[in-house]
């Protein structure tokens, strides 16, 4: 259950719920119901007929069936009287505990989440010792049903949360089969964002005369959401999405992307560039998606690139952005997507990186969600090192200061500072942060297409900057030319660089050499800098006065199962190492103006 700000008139003791359930929900800090909650919890506790609720995603939609349902269940009956379905493994563990805070005060209550990529063993198990109430994914449940470990033959209530996102998973047959079990004199309550044909045909064939509550408007997007798009070439979207994210220091979000490989691309991307993301898809073990859902959650991960699928119920407060890298085909699927920003009362920003080609798809979606898309030009160089500057003496402006641990060094800064007027201080700190920004973005190209078609002005300066790449031999992708070529080095002399016998053959990457790196040093004071990934072995630069203790402290480290050795590796020749250096922060960022670069570690924000 989501923690609300929309203030409603109505409190939850004027809903009829009992002393042990308002006693919780107090304790969890809620005072006021959603407008879903007020809508669907009297209704639910005061009639036998099935409910379908049309209401986005973040509303508080698990209170609004959980509530009733734990206000009238036999909690001296052991067996599942409840079932509640939902499309991802996120999503039902999220209901399952939510229900479980609900329910602290009544002791004898059990809730069970059943799942795949979990033990399948330990859920039987747990069902066995009884649960009135169980959450489950459409797949498991039906491997439960089969093997005869669960019996949902007289149930009371039947929840099909986010319907219509399980039937774009292609849950249809699975949802029949569960259906089939249930007996006909049950309650079924379906929620859904939107109604799509498959809903409907639920609805028909498996609803008895239900009543319908809708929240909002049919089919519209999120009330606090702005819906922006640039327009690029399709070769210059990954470099737009690295100017969006600069332009929005303190971004917090999820790029959408269409496929699989593209997920996995951009993220590889965004991370060898020095950003905090991480990718998100069906590749990943169960154990991997919650690391990674542990990380965006704490913010460690500022960007998550996921797909539609992989991102399904997903339940993350407080995010600022969406951002489309890939536009739907389904305007279903763009609600589904904005929506999970601009909640709770809170703005937020749904933006679509779209080519020439995609223009009149965007229109199309506009027109079915009755909302307004605002052409906004990809930011230039000038522009984002303006933002992140001011981003960077905001930060400067709240730093709490330590004045006993610094204290005592005080004398020898004042010292080494004496010389320096005001402004010059002033000059010089701004610059130390602030010089690697604008060298990264001098000379940077414009992106922008005229949503009215191609300037003159941009074909001739792109014939010129053809012209310019071809003499300079440029190899770079054509999406991030530019981008690259002004990044700021350090100085090699002051690191040391070391052999690895992993490679990218062993799924070795740059997050990874610095996880192995912090698991190994004792200090959090030693700054990695070059990382060099090759197929069956790497390189990396460690500043040279740890690198005793890391050749030491490494020895029995092991990577995937394989068992780690590193060695002191000679420096690459000048004249071969073409590749512009980047310098690595240990928390696997790039170093920008979030990030403290004495100690290496991204600040919270």
């Amino acid at each position: 259950m989501d923690k609300h700000n929309i203030i409603m008139t109505t409190s939850f003791e004027a809903l009829g719920l009992r002393t042990e359930i308002l006693e919780a929900i107090k304790d969890l800090g809620f005072e006021h119901p959603t407008e879903v909650q007020e809508q669907s919890i009297p209704f639910l506790l005061s009639s036998d007929s099935d409910v379908i609720t049309l209401a986005q995603t973040g509303t508080g939609k698990t209170a609004a069936f959980g509530l009733p349902i734990l206000e009238q269940i036999d909690e001296s009956n052991p067996k599942p009287q409840a079932l509640i379905l939902s499309p991802t493994r996120e999503l039902c563990v999220q209901i399952a505990k939510d229900i479980e805070s609900f329910s602290t005060k009544m002791p004898k209550i059990n809730v069970t989440a059943v799942y795949g990529g979990a033990s399948m063993d330990a859920q039987r198990q747990s069902l066995r010792k009884g649960s009135q109430i169980v959450a489950g994914t459409p797949g498991r449940m039906c491997d439960l049903i089969r093997r005869n470990a669960i019996d949902i033959r007289n149930i009371k209530w039947l929840v099909l949360d986010e319907a219509d996102e399980m039937l774009s998973m292609g849950f249809k047959e699975e949802l029949e089969t569960i259906l089939a079990e249930t007996p006909k004199e049950r309650n079924t309550y379906l929620f859904s964002a939107t109604m799509p044909d498959g809903v409907k045909s639920i609805s028909a064939n498996y609803m008895r005369n239900p009543h319908t509550i809708q929240i909002g408007k049919k089919n519209t997007g999120a009330e606090n959401v702005d819906h922006l798009y640039y327009m690029v070439n399709a070769r210059d979207k990954y470099a737009a999405l690295k100017r969006i994210a600069d332009i929005n220091p303190n971004v917090y979000g999820i790029v959408f992307c269409r496929t699989r490989a593209e997920t996995k691309t951009i993220a590889d991307k965004l991370m060898e560039d020095g950003y905090n993301a991480d990718a998100l898809h069906g590749d990943l073990s169960q154990a991997q998606r919650e690391l990674v859902m542990h990380k965006f959650r704490s913010k460690f991960i500022q960007l998550l690139v996921a797909t539609d699928v992989a991102a399904r119920g997903l339940d993350v407060d407080n995010l600022s952005h969406i951002i489309h890298y890939t536009i739907p085909d389904d305007y279903e699927v763009y609600i589904h997507r904005s929506g999970r920003t601009g909640r709770a009362g809170k703005k937020g920003t749904s933006i679509s990186i779209i080519h020439s080609r995609e223009k009149g798809k965007l229109k199309q979606i506009a027109a079915t969600i009755k909302k307004e898309f605002t052409y906004t030009p990809v930011p230039n160089g000038k522009q984002i090192c303006e933002k992140q500057l001011f981003a960077m003496i905001d930060k400067m402006e709240h730093v709490e200061v330590e004045e006993d641990q610094i204290e005592g060094f005080l004398p020898v800064i004042y010292q080494k500072l004496e010389d320096l007027s005001r402004e010059e201080l002033i000059k010089k700190f701004v610059s130390l942060e602030f010089n690697s920004f604008l060298r990264y973005y001098e000379n940077a190209p414009d992106l922008n297409i005229d949503p009215k078609g191609r300037s003159s002005e941009r074909q001739g300066r792109d014939r010129g900057e053809r012209g310019d790449r071809a003499n300079r031999g440029d190899r770079r992708e054509r999406g991030e030319r530019g981008e690259r070529s002004s990044r700021e080095r350090r100085d090699s002399a002051a690191f040391s660089r070391l052999f690895i016998n992993k490679g990218k053959k062993d799924g070795l990457m740059p997050k990874d050499v610095i996880g192995l790196v912090n698991d190994s040093l004792r200090s959090r004071d030693a700054k990695i800098g070059h990382i060099e990934l090759l197929k069956n072995f790497s390189f990396f630069e460690i500043e040279k006065e740890y690198t005793d203790e890391l050749l030491k402290s490494m020895r029995d480290k092991d990577f995937n199962g394989s068992k780690v050795a590193i060695e002191v590796s000679n420096p690459m020749p000048e004249k071969k190492n073409k590749r512009k250096k980047k310098e690595w922060s240990r928390d696997g960022g790039r170093k920008s103006f979030g990030q403290d670069r004495n100690k290496g570690k991204r600040k919270k924000f």
